[in-house]
C-alpha cells in the first residue's frame, strides 16, 4: 500500500477506505465526514499544518494567535534524549515525541523511572514514520524531537477530561469529550450548548446516563476554539480544563486519517458541515 501510494494516492486511498469502511469512496462528490476527509488529505496543502501536528512548533503558532496563556508549561526540549535533565525534573511529568499522536511517556513518580528504559525508547519513536498509505502528509514533515511537559490532573475530578471540539470553518460544531475511567474510556458528544448528542458515537463508546455537567469555562472554550481553528477547512482543537483553567492539548486535521467508524447519519452530519472548494479543477486528477 505504500509503493501503490506513491503511484497513486487516489487509488491507494479508495482501496484502503473500502477495506477500512466498507463502502466506496467518492472523492468527485464526496458527502460524508471521513469522505471528505480523504480529500484534505490530497489537496488541502495548507503550510500550516506541519507545523500545527508538531507538539513543539505549534507552541509557537498558538502564541501567534494571542492565546500563549493556554500553553501547558514546558520544562525541556530537544534532539537527543541523553540530554533531559532528569535531575532537575520535578517528580511528575509527562514526555512526548512531537511528531506522533501515541509516543507519549507519563511519569507520576520519578524515582520508579528506569531512564536507560526511556531514552532507548525514546530514541526508536523518534526513527518512526507515520505509513505513507494513510496519506497524511503533514506529520514528521518538521523534524521530530522530544518534550518535556508539566503533568496535568485536575485535582477536584481526580482526572482529566479531553475537551475534542470539532471546528468546521473557524466555528465549533460539536464538541468531544473524552474520559478515561478505570476499566474503559467513554467519548460522549456534545452540540455547541452542552447538550448531549445520544446517537453520536466515534472509536469509543459513549454513555449517555454518566454524569457530565457544563464546565464553567466551556465558552471560553469556545472561543480559544474560534481562533485557532480561523485559518482552515477543518481542524479538532483538542483542549483540557484543568482546575478551572484551560490548557491547549493538540490540533488535529484528520480524526482517525478519515477511517473512523462512524455511525452513518452522524458520518453524514459531520460531512454536510465541511464545505469543499469547487471540485471541477480536481476531476482531472483523480
Amino acid at each position: 500500500m505504500n509503493l501503490l501510494y506513491k503511484i497513486s494516492p487516489q487509488l491507494n486511498l479508495k482501496i484502503l477506505f473500502k477495506i477500512k469502511l466498507g463502502y466506496a469512496l467518492n472523492l468527485v462528490n464526496p458527502v460524508t465526514y471521513n469522505e471528505k476527509l480523504q480529500w484534505i488529505k490530497l489537496y488541502e496543502k495548507n503550510k500550516l499544518m506541519p507545523i500545527c501536528c508538531d507538539k513543539y512548533l505549534v507552541r509557537k503558532f498558538i502564541e501567534s494567535a494571542g492565546c500563549g496563556e493556554i500553553l501547558n508549561e514546558l520544562y525541556w526540549e530537544g534532539f537527543d534524549p541523553a540530554e533531559i535533565p532528569f535531575d532537575t525534573l520535578p517528580d511528575t511529568f509527562v514526555i512526548k515525541v512531537t511528531h506522533g499522536s501515541t509516543f507519549n511517556i507519563i511519569c507520576k513518580n520519578k524515582q520508579e523511572l528506569n531512564r536507560e528504559k526511556t531514552v532507548a525508547t525514546l530514541n526508536r519513536w523518534l526513527k518512526a514514520k507515520f505509513l505513507p498509505c494513510y496519506g497524511e502528509w503533514f506529520y514528521g514533515v518538521e523534524k521530530p524531537r522530544v518534550v518535556v511537559e508539566k503533568y496535568l490532573i485536575d485535582t477536584k475530578l481526580n482526572a482529566l477530561y479531553d475537551y475534542k471540539i470539532f471546528c468546521f470553518h473557524g466555528e465549533p460544531r460539536v464538541i468531544g469529550v473524552k474520559i478515561k475511567r478505570a476499566d474503559d474510556t467513554i467519548f460522549n458528544f456534545y452540540d455547541p450548548c452542552f447538550n448531549i448528542l445520544p446517537d453520536a458515537k466515534m472509536v469509543y463508546n459513549n454513555d449517555v446516563m454518566m454524569s457530565n455537567e457544563k464546565p464553567d469555562n466551556f465558552e471560553e472554550m469556545l472561543d480559544y476554539a474560534r481562533i485557532l481553528s480561523q485559518n482552515f477547512l477543518h481542524v479538532r482543537v483538542d483542549l483540557y480544563d484543568v482546575n478551572g483553567k484551560v490548557i491547549f492539548g493538540e490540533l488535529t486535521f484528520t480524526q482517525g486519517a478519515g477511517l473512523s467508524n462512524i455511525p452513518r447519519s452522524f458520518d453524514m452530519e459531520l460531512g454536510s458541515w465541511l464545505k469543499l472548494p469547487d471540485m471541477t479543477e480536481f476531476i482531472n486528477r483523480l
